[in-house]
């Protein structure tokens, strides 16, 4: 600044014009500076730090980079040129220096906060943040970041110490705990389904209180996100993970089976002992030659052995068709490709009731993708329809319209109209 009054001074300026252009030739030369040396810092150093983070083997730089932490960093030095050129200007120097304090501190929050994003993601590209997400810790590292950053801004900007506004603070923690309540009870239910692995990233979860049924897409401070299989989102309160109830189908999917739990209903009325023919016919099926060939030498040696009068079907022991198509269906879901076999298997009866002798069919499949799971039991219970026929089985079904008109029809043809 002298050495700029001295050049002017020679020109037989007034002692004022001289002040005024002193300084505007001061800041255009500071300004230029900043410039010159934002241009270095960006396209330069910035340059060189990207081309070393390119060719490099460390994938977690590029996620540093991709955050533009080094982006938000070069900001910070044309603030530090002002900062330190303050001096210049007396008059204005106090002011000067606060405004470039105050853009480093908000740049460095910026910062920080990149870097906790850019840490997220870091930790995110790792299997582990499936099973111990963290975003609710890196939101309560935010919180604090921007709170603490705050209180400094403002307490440079007043000329007071931080610890002064920050023991001010403790008048206002009722009314801070009360604005983030939920916040609070986020974090704590955050910690406890994290260390409890009662929810992840890609579970599929059941909450009817919320209608929610669906993947979760993303688990936060406050909330969890789940995409419903409609392809809506349902918003939950972490907290209500803890305090309500809620089904995770993890343990299906992890598992590798899916269940198939359903019933066919035999027509009671069709239900019979198997006659000669029948029992030819079914020693005929696959998956019955040798179950029926077995049956039959034990029946035949019980009645021999207790002197069964066999020509009554009643007496001693006789095989029934809805016996064999019992034993048909085990047997056809034991050779089925996509049933798996090392889990529960059983077809049984249930109790008989106004829709007939419930067949139940409890098995597992082993393919736990919804679409084929639903294709593999449709398949299974279309052969099951068709094939109860051939057993001397009707599946039973109320009336229809279609019953009542053939059955209209037959009294008309009956009565010779």
């Amino acid at each position: 600044m002298e050495f700029i009054k001295n050049q002017l001074d020679g020109y037989g300026m007034s002692e004022q014009t001289i002040g005024y252009l002193s300084n505007m030739i001061m800041v255009v030369f500071i300004a230029v500076v900043c410039i010159l040396a934002n241009f270095i810092a960006k396209k330069i150093v910035l340059k060189t730090i990207i081309h070393i983070v390119h060719n490099n083997r460390y994938t977690w730089d590029n996620i540093i980079l991709e955050k533009k932490v080094f982006h938000k960093l070069s900001h910070l030095v044309p603030a530090i040129i002002i900062y330190y050129s303050a001096s210049t200007f007396l008059s204005y120097q106090a002011l000067i220096e606060k405004a470039a304090l105050t853009y480093m501190i908000i740049v460095a929050i910026a910062v920080f906060n990149a870097l906790l994003n850019a840490f997220d993601a870091i930790y995110r590209s790792y299997e582990i943040s499936k099973i111990r997400p963290i975003k609710g810790y890196i939101q309560v590292a935010k919180i604090v970041l921007f709170i603490v950053g705050g209180i400094v801004v403002i307490s440079n900007l007043i000329g007071q110490n931080p610890l002064i506004i920050l023991s001010g603070l403790g008048a206002l923690s009722a009314v801070l705990m009360l604005i983030f309540k939920d916040s609070i009870l986020g974090l704590v239910a955050g910690v406890q389904l994290s260390s409890n692995d009662m929810v992840r990233v890609g579970d599929w979860i059941e909450m009817p209180k919320y209608n929610a049924d669906g993947d979760v897409i993303d688990i936060t401070l406050n909330t969890v996100k789940v995409r419903n299989f409609d392809k809506t989102i349902t918003m939950i309160p972490s907290y209500a993970l803890i305090s309500d109830s809620f089904k995770n189908w993890r343990g299906m999917q992890v598992s590798g089976g899916r269940r198939i739990k359903r019933c066919i209903y035999i027509d009671t009325s069709s239900i019979s002992f198997c006659t000669e023919e029948m029992i030819e016919e079914f020693k005929k099926i696959h998956f019955l030659t040798e179950y029926v060939t077995t049956r039959l030498d034990e029946i035949n040696t019980y009645n021999r052995e207790h002197q069964i009068n066999t020509e009554s079907k009643v007496n001693g022991r006789q095989l029934t068709n809805v016996g064999v198509f019992r034993e048909y269906i085990h047997q056809y879901l034991r050779n089925h490709p996509k049933i798996h076999q090392e889990m529960t298997l059983i077809v049984r009866q249930l109790a008989p009731g106004d829709n007939g002798l419930p067949l139940e069919i409890y098995a597992f499949s082993n393919d736990t993708n919804w679409g084929v799971y639903e294709s593999v039991q449709a398949d299974i219970f279309d052969h099951i329809f068709a094939v109860a026929p051939t057993f001397g089985l009707r599946a039973f079904q109320n009336p229809t319209g279609h019953d009542i008109a053939n059955l209209k029809e037959g009294t008309q043809y009956s009565r010779g109209y």
